[in-house]
């Protein structure tokens, strides 16, 4: 760990080491920047011999192009992911299917699961790794202020340290967003996801499974030895319940829910690990942007579960973030002036408004009865029609037109130095 000098001036203060924070001061310090990292806590050696954890995210290829180009993704290779090719989603009574198949649509995968500690641990050790990277830790954000053009950033442990622009990525109740004075709009949904590694009499064959039940949405996700990691939306007092039960008992209950006919996968679930719950929230920012100061990740913003976009939601906040940064400095502009982060403020709170909100309409939409006819009505046009589809996607894999620049494919390489006017163009397409 490199000993930090309190007095030094940094181009940026990224508060948070997660993924998204990690990910982000990665990619920043890769762009020319130089970067300070505060975070409470170093991350714990990942150990591929343990159990597969219970905290799993689905990656899209988006996602894990931002992951590559942080000098990342090749560790997690090297430990253990699973990539998955086949998506299917079911209403309650299995009459209305959507599937989706990496081929259709001329992609080698729709994505990949993978622990959220593996992921974490590997952008720690891209950062240990590279210069123009100082990390702080363990200490944590005291208060912060202005001094002339500087964010003052104090922290617990003594050091006072100044930055052109400070970075908030330190979670869902970020101490930063509160100081920053920056409110938000929450909704509770009364549920929480439960979360299992399960097996199942027929090993998980690749495919993200998803069916619709009456208290909330029940997913399968593909893991390397063809267990599924399960999360189940299910209301307090009932997620509360099968925490309670025995496996046994427990396995009763999650069979009930996916029954199916004849080669229906999944087919009977054998066994099951620890189980846990965590509450499901939609949280959005009324802004991401302060004087020299920006949100990102579940600092800014938290959706419904639904279709697994959190931790994706987060890296597309990263990839803009670099991709307006590393702009305006090519165009000559004060990279944290208040234009330049309004541009990646207005931006990315869309993106996040079109998920949050989006999601926050079809859990509505999927969870009462008398809403089923005209929630089958809805799947079924999106089954027959390839545009439909396509869209769904495109958003699903980080790859809509509106997604930055290095989640659609462009290196970070191109992006610091573009050599054409097709380059320039995907820089500035916000």
């Amino acid at each position: 760990m490199k000993d930090h000098n309190t007095s030094k001036i940094f181009d940026i203060v990224v508060v948070g080491a997660g993924m998204v924070g990690a990910a982000a001061a990665s990619l920043l310090a890769r762009s020319g920047f130089s970067v300070a990292v505060v975070e409470h806590a170093e991350p714990a050696p990942f150990d591929p011999a343990q159990p597969v954890g219970l905290r799993v995210s689905a990656f899209s290829p988006g996602s894990i192009a931002v992951l590559t180009e942080a000098g990342a993704w090749r560790q997690v290779e090297r430990q253990r992911h699973s990539p998955y090719r086949r998506m299917k989603v079911e209403d309650r009574d299995e009459t209305s299917v959507l599937e989706f198949d990496a081929a259709e649509f001329g992609l080698d995968r729709l994505g990949a699961i993978v622990e959220n500690d593996l992921v974490q641990w590997s952008l720690w050790q891209s950062l240990l790794a590279m210069g123009g990277v100082e990390l702080i830790c363990p200490d944590e954000v005291a208060d912060i202020g202005i001094d002339g053009k500087h964010r003052v950033v104090n922290l617990a442990g003594g050091a006072r340290l100044k930055c052109s622009l400070l970075v908030a990525a330190d979670g869902i109740n970020s101490g930063i967003r509160t100081m920053l004075g920056i409110g938000q709009d929450h909704w509770e949904y009364g549920q929480r996801g439960l979360v299992s590694v399960v097996e199942s009499e027929t090993p998980n064959p690749g495919i993200a499974w998803q069916r619709f039940l009456e208290g909330g949405p029940l997913a399968f996700l593909p893991l390397q030895d063809g267990s599924s990691s399960i999360v189940w939306s299910l209301p307090d007092a009932e997620a509360q319940r099968m925490l309670g039960l025995d496996d046994e008992a427990f396995l009763t209950e999650l069979n009930s829910a996916v029954t199916g006919g004849a080669g229906h996968w999944p087919d009977r679930v054998l066994g099951c690990g620890p189980r846990a719950a965590f509450p499901l929230t939609m949280r959005l920012s009324k802004t991401y942007v302060a004087r020299q100061a920006v949100l990102a990740g579940d600092a800014a913003h938290a959706v419904h579960p639904l279709a697994g976009q959190g931790v994706n939601l987060g890296l597309m906040d990263v990839a803009g973030l670099v991709e307006v940064l590393v702009g305006a400095r090519q165009d000559g502009l004060d990279f944290a002036s208040d234009r330049v982060l309004e541009k990646y403020g207005r931006w990315r709170r869309s993106e996040a408004e079109v998920m949050a909100r989006g999601m926050h309409g079809i859990k509505g939409l999927f969870v009462p009865e008398e809403l089923g006819l005209l929630r089958r009505f809805g799947m079924g046009i999106v089954a027959r029609s390839w545009t439909a589809k396509e869209a769904f996607i495109r958003r699903a894999t980080g790859r809509n037109r509106n997604a930055p620049a290095l989640a659609r494919g462009l290196g970070l390489t191109e992006l610091l130095h573009p050599a054409s006017d097709k380059s320039i163009k995907v820089r500035n397409h916000t």
